[in-house]
């Protein structure tokens, strides 16, 4: 199937919350609750927030669409700009640096090539911004997306710790040059 990666317009805050909802809680862990998640989804997730990412010039947001013109496939997001946590901000090495914050593709499509078609379009949209180094937070337990990371140059240089609802959780810092 034939996959283009653009970056979205504010036209595609809906799907692009749609496919939200559907593929954040993959990427949590089991101890994740759900009234968090559903919190979450509707007050993060929602229309409204994607248009604000949209509108924001620090933060790039691009989809993976097929030729059909159904919902988007995938997207990831971009934020340019020192991290403001401690942990990682100690962590990564290179300066300017970028975030990639989220990385999401529909569940009915891994392991097609779209993650990997998507990421490099990233990866490309990343050096557009005239940053050094790209770094992302992911699950200590999400093995599926560490070694999707790793194959794609991104090494582990530290770890985070951060809040959700009531639990403390584990995300391994990644980054690599760009």
């Amino acid at each position: 199937m034939p996959v283009t990666v653009r970056q979205a317009l504010e036209s595609d805050a809906e799907g692009l919350s749609r496919l939200a909802a559907l593929t954040f809680p993959l990427a949590c862990t089991p101890q994740t609750s759900a009234e968090f998640l559903a919190t979450h989804i509707a007050t993060r997730l929602d229309p409204a927030s994607f248009r604000r990412h949209l509108a924001d010039p620090a933060c790039v947001v691009l989809l993976a669409e097929a030729d059909d013109g159904t919902d988007p496939l995938g997207y990831t997001m971009l934020i340019g700009g020192e991290p403001t946590d401690p942990d990682v901000a100690r962590t990564i090495r290179f300066r300017p640096t970028v975030s990639l914050e989220r990385c999401y593709v529909h569940p009915d499509h891994h392991g097609t090539g779209v993650a990997s078609h998507l990421m490099a379009a990233t990866l490309d949209a990343a050096r557009q911004t005239g940053a050094q180094g790209i770094w992302l937070g992911v699950s200590e337990e999400n093995a599926r997306a560490n070694a999707f990371y790793a194959r794609h140059g991104f090494e582990q240089v530290g770890k985070k710790r951060f809040h959700i609802g009531d639990a403390w959780e584990d995300d391994n810092v990644r980054e690599r040059a760009l």
